[in-house]
């Protein structure tokens, strides 16, 4: 579990041996993104396949990770997860899912995350079941890893997609109806963009519509940044959409949301919806 009372280290060097020690054999989570990065991902791999038993794994897996051609932390943790799918897979290994999936340290159950996406005998409605444990975690990292996993596999399937998720946002957990706001993002952070959202934002009013008004802000920022992806193609069905939403949604949750989805625009000048202006 995360310790809330442990701060994160400010830099990577200011990291206390003790920590990172810690870190390194999975036994804490981290406390931030630069506690994240600053983890040795071979190390904690091959700790917890020797833990669990499965030393066998750990070559294979460490020669995938030396073929990348552009080892970050972030592909490395790619890498990891997708093997640990082919090893278990080639091992008709179901208890390796369940270690992962439910293991203390956060960056460990990221890897679950690339497992799930990994597997192509899922099909869509599968796989987004089987990403919703990971989806709603306690841990923002595996929360974030969550949605990368399985986004490439949301595009080839979009229409579908945007049915199921539909649905996700009007679930009662916030983490899941951010889920189907940030998996949808046109552009989104570090990932392969959605051509189609970027050229007809309006096929997910769906999602977006149901959050206009959210109480919880992790939600809400979720939302203004999908908005603020989409006006960047298509700034007129933004424009819209906000002084639609003004004036349906009085609402000091709803204006939060208009304002952010409106900051690209609003620097260019043209945050202004023709309808109200």
């Amino acid at each position: 579990m995360t310790d809330a009372k442990r701060k994160g280290a400010r830099t990577t060097k200011d990291i206390s041996p003790e920590v990172l020690e810690k870190l390194n054999h999975g036994e804490i989570e981290t406390a931030n993104i630069v506690e994240w990065f600053a983890i040795d991902r071979r190390q904690l791999l091959s700790t917890v396949l020797l833990q669990n038993k499965r030393e066998p794994y750990l070559k294979p897996i460490l020669e995938h990770i030396d073929q990348l051609k552009k080892p970050t932390s972030n592909t490395i943790s790619k890498a990891i997860g997708e093997g640990l799918f082919l090893q278990a897979d080639r091992h008709s290994d179901r208890e390796c899912f369940t270690i992962i999936a439910n293991h203390p340290s956060d960056l460990v159950r990221s890897w679950g995350c690339f497992m799930v996406g990994k597997n192509h005998s899922l099909n869509l409605s599968q796989m987004l079941k089987e990403i919703e444990h990971f989806a709603k975690d306690r841990h923002f990292n595996v929360r974030e890893e969550a949605w990368v996993a399985v986004r490439p596999s949301v595009i080839l399937n979009l229409r579908e997609s945007i049915d199921i998720l539909s649905a996700w946002a009007l679930d009662e957990h916030e983490y899941i109806r951010r889920f189907a706001s940030e998996i949808t993002r046109p552009r989104g952070v570090w990932c392969k963009h959605i051509e189609v959202l970027k050229a007809t934002p309006e096929l997910a009013l769906s999602i977006l519509e149901p959050l206009k008004s959210d109480k919880s802000k992790y939600v809400r920022d979720s939302v203004a940044n999908w908005l603020n992806d989409a006006s960047k193609t298509q700034p007129e069905f933004v424009r819209t959409l906000c002084g639609k939403w003004e004036k349906e949604s009085n609402t000091q949750e709803t204006r939060y949301i208009i304002k952010k989805a409106l900051r690209t625009l609003r620097k260019s000048g043209e945050g202004v919806s023709r309808e109200t202006s």
